[in-house]
């Protein structure tokens, strides 16, 4: 190219917009919910973005399913546990604000010890070594109480050292801010990343390594790599989470954690950047809320990841940017009456299936309280045929007119997708 030729590259004006929104959203959010637990949900989903968001660098990014992804986020946790401590006692003069930079240096180091194990598989491999290396890390905080605080864990008080700017961190609006700040940039940075090189490459060793190899890259470098960094904001998650809590347990290093950080992750849709939010914000949403209302939601959450699997491997992301694409095209208005008909027969086979859980929870776990029991305001005798026989039937029928509107959606949906594959034909003779 000569000295006297230049080249213009527009502006994403859409990119701008949607970035410009997500900082609006985290700005007025307290604003908009101000009760004391859409505090602490907005302060957990700030949290659970940056650590799905990093974990989605392994899974969605570099196919790497990892069991042990809570070890960095945990050992993060921990580190800035113990920095708040030494703060506190006058030993090191570190701002609070800045703590969650030492647990993301943390979770940096972990991963460069751990990494350089574990990345030197893929596959079915590197998830069990990840399962193994997170049930070695749990084991050792039973061991060491010194570090983990054994049972109890490490508290601490994050109202230390000297206000920075005028802010103390007591008020939980204070806290929910620097999470605000520091979710928003790990975000950024984490975006950034996927338009880097390293990223591009990292894509192209979850699609291909057998290319990659090929053309001279190492494959478990740009894994190694990748792991490094996802590491690092998830010890960041981890910094925030003790500032939050002030205690720490050996719970945070738990395959629990792990898990729920791969099951919300994938019901987000690990395929798209945005999925991993989605995912977070259910993540609380299932651990705050749903936790409250009923004792059996780990086994609601279970079947919604079954029929996620089944139906939509994609996650809730791939279904938003399919019906995207056909509103895009003027066409979505012809699936409306499916998508209400879906709707209707899906919350009856809801209900159905929760009366019955419900029922049996009640006479396993309440015994003691008496047959009756209150079902959305309605009263059900678990001991009666009528409650069962009612919610058989309701099962069945809901199953069957589900299964009817799901064919007729199939049909409908099949229609638009060959006349949007028409459109386009049509588009590019023009």
């Amino acid at each position: 190219m000569s000295a006297n030729t230049y080249s213009f590259r527009p502006y994403n004006v859409g990119r701008f917009i949607l970035w410009s929104l997500f900082a609006l959203v985290l700005l007025v959010a307290p604003k908009l919910f101000t009760s004391s637990l859409s505090m602490t949900m907005l302060t957990q989903m700030g949290i659970a973005v940056i650590v799905c968001l990093s974990y989605n660098m392994l899974l969605g990014q570099g196919g790497m399913l990892s069991f042990g992804h809570a070890v960095y986020s945990g050992l993060g946790s921990f580190a800035a546990i113990h920095t708040l401590n030494k703060v506190g006692a006058g030993d090191w003069a570190i701002p609070v604000m800045l703590v969650p930079i030492v647990g993301g240096f943390a979770g940096l180091l972990v991963a460069v010890l751990l990494g350089a194990v574990s990345t030197k598989k893929s596959g079915n491999t590197f998830a069990m070594i990840t399962l193994g290396v997170g049930e070695l890390v749990w084991s050792m905080s039973l061991m060491l109480p010194e570090f983990f605080g054994g049972e109890g864990g490490v508290s601490s008080n994050r109202v230390v050292g000297e206000p920075l700017f005028g802010l103390s961190f007591g008020p939980q609006i204070e806290v929910y801010y620097l999470i605000a700040v520091y979710c928003f940039i790990c975000t950024v940075l984490m975006f950034a990343f996927t338009q880097t090189p390293l990223g591009r490459m990292l894509n192209a060793v979850r699609d291909n390594p057998e290319r990659v190899e090929f053309i001279g890259y190492d494959t478990q470098r740009v894994r190694y790599f990748a792991f490094m960094i996802a590491g690092f904001f998830a010890g960041i998650a981890g910094g925030l989470y003790a500032i939050n809590f002030e205690i720490v347990t050996a719970e945070v290093v738990g395959a629990q954690r792990s898990g729920a950080y791969l099951l919300f992750t994938f019901l987000g849709g690990s395929l798209f950047f945005f999925g991993p939010i989605i995912g977070a914000v259910l993540l609380v949403l299932a651990s705050v809320l749903l936790s409250e209302l009923t004792k059996a939601w780990l086994l609601y959450l279970g079947l919604v990841f079954l029929l996620m699997v089944m139906y939509a491997p994609g996650g809730i992301a791939s279904l938003l940017m399919m019906n995207v694409r056909v509103a895009a095209y003027g066409m979505l208005r012809r699936l409306w009456t499916s998508y209400l008909a879906l709707a209707g027969t899906a919350l009856t086979v809801l209900v159905a299936v929760a009366v019955i859980v419900e029922m049996i929870y009640h006479i396993k776990l309440n015994e003691a309280l008496g047959p009756q029991m209150s079902f959305a305001g309605v009263m059900l005798d678990t001991r009666g045929t009528d409650a069962w026989v009612g919610a058989l039937l309701l099962l069945a029928t809901g199953v069957g007119l589900f299964e009817a509107s799901r064919r007729q959606f199939v049909r409908h949906w099949g229609q638009v997708q060959g006349d949007i594959e028409a459109e386009i034909q049509r588009r590019e003779g023009l």
